[in-house]
């Protein structure tokens, strides 16, 4: 169709002629309100902007000498992290002689990263950082995914519980 007569059509019915596709051949152009076309295009990106979940670093540290309680301790606080969709970075502070004994902290943070194998995986191997040594662990599932089965799972909590002497 010729631009004229696209031009025409759109006048004649009120509306404006959009270029939707400027480098195809031929151009592609569209009939439509122009007004309306640019407030839904605005919707749909805050939309996404605001359905967008950031993943943020979160940081577990410990000694190379941690006892077993400590451990765990670390390991379920990295494990709630890993499942609401955020890396975490495993850090071990060597503190004296414990700084020539580096094979140590690699065999803690790799005993680590096992443990919580079920929620994430290694993004960084261990790599060792002034007095520190340091592994970033990634989550299985990303941030949106886990925040919305947070929300289920918190809309099947505050839903009312029905006992059996109501239902009779």
């Amino acid at each position: 169709m010729k631009i004229e007569v696209a031009l025409r059509l759109a006048q004649e019915a009120d509306l404006d002629l959009v270029e939707v596709a400027p480098n195809s051949r031929p151009p592609v152009v569209k009939i439509m309100d122009y007004g309306k076309f640019k407030y839904e295009t605005a919707q749909k990106a805050k939309e996404a902007r605001r359905n967008q979940a950031n993943t943020i670093l979160k940081e577990v540290r410990f000694r190379l000498k941690i006892d077993k309680h400590d451990y765990e301790t670390k390991r379920k606080r990295a494990e709630g992290f890993l499942q609401a969709g955020d890396k975490v970075k495993a850090m071990i502070l060597f503190r004296g002689r414990e700084q020539s004994r580096p094979e140590q902290g690699v065999r803690l943070l790799q005993k680590f990263a096992e443990d919580v194998a079920e929620f994430g995986s290694v993004e960084s191997t261990p790599t060792i950082d002034g007095r520190n040594m340091v592994m970033v662990i990634g989550p299985h599932k990303n941030k949106a995914d886990a925040k919305a089965e947070a929300n289920a799972k918190r809309a099947q909590n505050k839903a009312p519980k029905v006992t059996e002497e109501e239902n009779a």
